[in-house]
């Protein structure tokens, strides 16, 4: 009995099993019960406020309409509060988008452009198909060298542009203290 069942779950579609009347010389019951192979996966999303693209003065009338001497009168302390959160996340709820939160993890370096990123995706594609035998290993090969002169040429890029705003930098930053020091010897402070 427990070897077919396992049988009939192994090889069916993985979809809604239903077995019915006596399964050889036993006299058990019906048995039905659903297998859902397909689950989906609890990805958890934090959202944050939005606050620059908030509608303050929207939120001060929200709050500021609500008559407050008037609906606190009579209550206790507990109840002003819930009142006041109430209408507080309300209008919280009304004025201020939420965004989804960008934490560390998902922030990119500043070397990995959009096409940089496609040719990193690109080239895990082709990792997968060589491993399953679909590309050969020349064509790999190939592929990791682009996405790695790529990536390398991408860095340089970078530096080279840091290094010329840390020169302008560093120029107007002469001109200035030479600037000083001829209004100083003017002056007659040096």
């Amino acid at each position: 009995m427990f070897i077919l069942l396992l049988l009939l779950l192994l090889f069916s579609n993985w979809g809604f099993v239903k077995l019915g009347g006596r399964l050889g010389c036993s006299d058990h019951e019906m048995v039905e019960f659903r297998i859902l192979c397909e689950g989906s996966r609890a990805i958890s999303r934090i959202k944050t406020l939005d606050l620059r693209r908030a509608n303050i003065g929207l939120f001060r009338e929200l709050l500021g309409g609500i008559p407050w001497a008037r609906a606190l009168e009579g209550r206790g302390v507990q109840e002003g509060l819930s009142l006041l959160k109430r209408h507080f996340l309300h209008a919280q709820q009304w004025c201020i988008p939420l965004r989804k939160k960008s934490s560390k993890g998902s922030r990119r370096p500043a070397w990995l452009n959009k096409e940089l990123l496609a040719e990193i995706r690109w080239k895990r594609k082709v990792h997968g198909m060589w491993k399953e035998g679909q590309a050969t290993w020349e064509e790999y090969r190939n592929v990791v060298r682009a996405c790695r002169d790529a990536t390398r040429k991408a860095k340089a890029h970078l530096e080279l542009k840091w290094q010329g705003m840390s020169k302008t930098t560093r120029r107007a930053s002469s001109t200035t203290s030479a600037a000083k020091g001829r209004l100083g010897t003017m002056w007659g402070l040096c």
